[in-house]
């Protein structure tokens, strides 16, 4: 591993990864800024901002090292501004569901998967045209206890309802994988040498079906598991009727429930180090 090129830019610093990244940043003793839209006003080394303004190069601190923790969509515009600021270096975050919605039914899960592939297709494209060294992290499943919309939504659901319903027996494989980890493998990540011009799938530390999964969730939060299996058409009619109380989840949800979504991240580990925690939540 090799040191990181300082200053240090996080772009997304008040997001779930942000907050443990900067939190790891201020321990190592690291010339870091943060650039947020909910930057707080009193924090000086904030910059309240977002990448889609067009004086964005003039707001920006010198940088060499950037970490991109926004949705990576928004990043191919705001790259000219990076670099301007004098960014060489680069870990940006996409997502394994470039791969997982690719074929949704939902035609907005496939336009997120789509506008995925396009941006990390742009990113690398200038970079490898402006000589920045880059790498692109896709996480699995993440959760923070309390904080996320994948792990803690379904222990916010078991509060409500005491118990959970699946679609099917939830039999499809998971890796959820804690933003804690993401964040210091992000750090290792732009420390070494082995990870430039790469793009890695983060999986957290085991593979478990998306029934343990829940059952894990019901132990965080010191409950007896209680899940329901519903054959699919239920499931999707009790979603309708429950719609208020489940905003955001989809009928596309339920559908994956029985699908595998699982990836190899052999190579991270290898690279960079990559060690995540298991999956043992708690709330």
């Amino acid at each position: 591993m090799s040191a990181l090129s300082s200053p240090i830019l996080v772009l997304g610093a008040t997001s779930l990864i942000g907050d443990f990244l900067i939190e790891r940043l201020a321990a190592g003793g690291h010339d870091y800024y943060g650039l947020s839209r909910e930057a707080p006003v009193d924090d000086v080394r904030m910059i309240r901002g977002d990448l889609s303004e067009d004086d964005l190069a003039q707001r920006l601190p010198p940088t060499a090292t950037v970490f991109s923790l926004s949705p990576i969509w928004l990043l191919p515009k705001a790259l000219p501004a990076l670099k301007a600021a004098g960014m060489k270096r680069l870990v940006a975050f996409s997502s394994t569901s470039r791969f997982t919605k690719a074929a949704s039914a939902n035609a907005e899960e496939r336009e997120v998967a789509q506008a995925l592939a396009d941006a990390e297709a742009a990113t690398i494209a200038f970079c490898q045209a402006n000589k920045v060294a880059w790498t692109i992290l896709r996480p699995t499943l993440i959760y923070a206890e309390g904080r996320d919309r994948n792990v803690s939504r379904l222990a916010g659901l078991i509060r409500r309802l005491g118990f959970l319903p699946l679609s099917g027996q939830g039999g499809g494989l998971r890796q959820p994988v804690h933003a804690a980890d993401l964040a210091q493998g992000a750090i290792d990540a732009a420390a070494s040498a082995k990870a430039k011009n790469r793009a890695y799938d983060l999986t957290g530390g085991e593979t478990l079906s998306y029934r343990a999964m829940a059952g894990r969730v019901f132990e965080g939060l010191g409950r007896r598991p209680l899940i329901v299996s519903l054959p699919p058409a239920l499931w999707r009619i009790g979603l309708t009727l429950a719609s208020p109380i489940m905003p955001g989840v989809t009928a596309g949800m339920g559908e994956r429930m029985e699908a595998d979504l699982t990836f190899e991240s052999g190579d991270a580990a290898r690279d960079f180090g990559w060690a995540p925690r298991d999956f043992h939540p708690r709330f």
